[in-house]
């Protein structure tokens, strides 16, 4: 069965392709319309979701199952400006003239089809559809099972709303049942790319079982590092924001990394202001003389991605410690420095190794939102095809088309060959 709704998904794509940006864009803002007139709905069907399976869930999977009305406006708007930017599809990125009549063009081209299982988090099913649209991709959907009516509810809405209006809809499909994945991912013949959307093993289960390319990270244990010359007042503020504005993102802060001159006097504030703000601390044992705070992080336990109202404080000896560390135990997501120091700032952003580095803002700007991308379809940390929040480039790749006039390769070889010109046309910039 699953087999089967690849094929028809991978004819979808090709169709999807061919229809105008103008048309894709309109089709984005109907989705918009009908994200908002079903709000209710939708709500509805997640409000049983949470009563069914919420309180079996993690915390941090229990709060992203959940939607609210503020969830689907800023999605909503996200897919608005996914309408209103600058169509991506047969951009013309590089041009070359060979020889006189004999042009190469590179252009960008859907990847095809695109899978993205994710667990909880029911608003990423339209994200994710406003970015596959936007591009041209086909999208085979997976949700939990946790998510169950408002996935079925989401998807079922928006086929019945785009046939009702005359577009295409055939391009994206929802799948249901663990089965299903384990099907999916024998398909390397028909899904171009996987996006898994979950845990630690989640994500390393799909990157063990499949031949299809993987596009994800595995965690999101993101750091602060705490440099001398940092404003306090800026620094708490930032830290704060990080850890509490939403724990269970991959983004939030989950180790605080404060330089050994400073921290006599900046951790007891750090910890003060936490507390306050209702996160449970825990610490090194130097952090740990310092504060007399008895919850000390085991050598084994620095890798460790909370997801919840917990963080992790550590004194490192100076900024190249602070690195070490970072690029020791972090996940390559998303990093930052706190410091007034520019020079500190630049060595430090140049020196990590993730795929987001910050100086003094919060982690939780790692979203694809956030940078303007209209919405994400998910965090790359590795460094092939795409890094950090993906948006629509992450979905894109290209394609050489030679146009010659009866052009022969004879031409170009042996005493007598023609030289190529090999000469760059400029492109049009978008």
């Amino acid at each position: 069965m699953v087999r089967e709704a690849l094929v028809q998904l991978s004819q979808g794509a090709r169709e999807l392709r061919l229809v105008p940006a103008a048309t894709r864009s309109r089709m984005l803002e109907i989705l918009v319309q009908t994200i908002l007139d079903n709000t209710p709905l939708f709500l509805q069907e997640n409000e049983r979701d949470c009563a069914e399976h919420a309180s079996h869930l993690e915390p941090a999977l229990a709060q992203r199952l959940a939607l609210s009305e503020d969830k689907i406006s800023t999605l909503a708007c996200g897919i608005q400006d996914l309408a209103r930017l600058e169509d991506p599809l047969g951009a013309l990125l590089a041009q070359t003239q060979l020889d006189d009549d004999l042009i190469l063009d590179k252009v960008s081209v859907p990847l095809g089809v695109v899978s993205v299982i994710f667990e909880s988090r029911p608003d990423v099913l339209y994200q994710v559809l406003g970015l596959t649209l936007r591009t041209g991709n086909g999208i085979a959907l997976k949700g939990g099972r946790e998510a169950t009516r408002t996935n079925r509810a989401m998807v079922r809405v928006a086929q019945e709303t785009l046939e009702k209006n005359g577009f295409p809809y055939r391009w994206f499909c929802l799948l249901e049942g663990r089965e299903s994945v384990d099907e999916l991912l024998k398909h390397d013949d028909l899904v171009d790319l996987v996006i898994p959307r979950g845990s630690n093993e989640f994500v390393r289960y799909i990157q063990a079982n499949s031949r299809i390319p993987v596009l994800g990270h595995a965690s999101g244990v993101c750091h602060i590092y705490v440099h001398p010359s940092a404003n306090v007042d800026t620094a708490l503020k930032v830290i704060v924001d990080a850890k509490t504005q939403y724990p269970a993102a991959c983004n939030a802060a989950e180790t605080i990394l404060v330089d050994r001159q400073i921290a006599p006097t900046f951790l007891p504030l750090l910890r003060d202001e936490l507390i306050r703000a209702g996160v449970k601390v825990r610490v090194c044992s130097e952090s740990s003389h310092i504060l007399n705070h008895d919850d000390i992080v085991r050598d084994d336990e620095w890798n460790t991605e909370y997801g919840a109202l917990t963080i992790a404080i550590k004194v490192v000896p100076d900024m190249n410690g602070a690195i070490e560390h970072i690029n020791r135990h972090g996940s390559h997501h998303t990093d930052g420095i706190l410091a007034q120091d520019q020079g500190a700032c630049e060595s430090f952003v140049a020196s990590v190794d993730s795929a987001s580095v910050f100086a003094n803002c919060s982690t939780r700007f790692a979203d694809g939102y956030r940078f303007g991308f209209g919405a994400e379809i998910g965090i790359g940390t590795g460094k092939l095809h795409a890094r950090g929040p993906v948006g629509m480039e992450g979905l894109l790749t290209y394609k050489y088309i030679l146009r010659g006039k009866g052009h022969i390769v004879a031409s170009y070889s042996g005493a007598a060959a023609r030289p190529f010109k090999f000469s760059r046309i400029p492109t049009p910039s978008r």
